[in-house]
C-alpha cells in the first residue's frame, strides 16, 4: 500500500512537470495539446507537483505493519 501511494505520488509529481512545462512553452508536446503555452497550466502543474511530493512525503513516514 505504501509503495503504491509513493508511486502515485511521483506520478502527480511527472504530470504536473509536464503541465508546467507545456504551459511555460518550454515542451511543445503533444503539437496539437490546448496546454501549450498557457501560463495557467504552468501554475497548475507547479500545484500538481507540490501536491503529489506532499503525498509521497507522508506515505514515506507510514510504518508498514511487520506480521
Amino acid at each position: 500500500m505504501k509503495l503504491a501511494v509513493i508511486f502515485l505520488g511521483g506520478l502527480l509529481m511527472a504530470l504536473g512537470a509536464l503541465w508546467t512545462l507545456q504551459g511555460l512553452g518550454i515542451l511543445e508536446w503533444p503539437p496539437q495539446s490546448p496546454m501549450l503555452a498557457q501560463r495557467e497550466w504552468a501554475l497548475y502543474g507547479a500545484i500538481a507537483v507540490m501536491i503529489g511530493a506532499v503525498i509521497a512525503w507522508l506515505a514515506s513516514r507510514i510504518s508498514d505493519p511487520r506480521p
